[in-house]
């Protein structure tokens, strides 16, 4: 059983910081990427971040610049560096994975979600 744990939300002030990580275990032959998307109430649940298993990375607009994704391939541990937090970014963070189980076929995964707070 693979599974997704993430940690690392919680309440911040607007300009402040906080590092979300997102550790995979299980039965894992291959990660091929691992990524963060949030959902604030109302919306959609929309993408913030991904890294492949080279390196790739890729983010929405309006986190250039303030996030930063990285990738622990030994540990299957994905991390999420966000500065200069502002309100419009509160939402429930839900870690992703896309993975390939041992005797299995490639499968896509996600977390329980973290509460990300940012208060003005």
């Amino acid at each position: 059983q693979v599974q997704l744990v993430e940690s690392g939300g919680g309440l911040v002030q607007a300009g402040g910081s906080l590092r979300l990580s997102c550790a995979a275990s299980g039965r894992i032959f291959s990660i091929n990427s691992m990524g963060w998307y949030r959902q604030a109430p109302g919306n959609q649940r929309e993408l913030v971040a991904r890294i492949t298993s080279n390196g790739s990375t890729n983010y929405a607009d309006s986190v250039k610049g303030r996030f930063t994704i990285a990738r622990d391939n030994a540990k299957n541990t994905v991390y999420l560096q966000m500065n200069s937090l502002n309100p419009e970014d509160t939402a429930v963070y839900y870690c992703h994975a896309l993975l390939t189980p041992l005797g299995l076929v490639l499968r896509s995964y996600w977390g329980q979600g973290t509460q990300v707070t940012v208060s003005s």
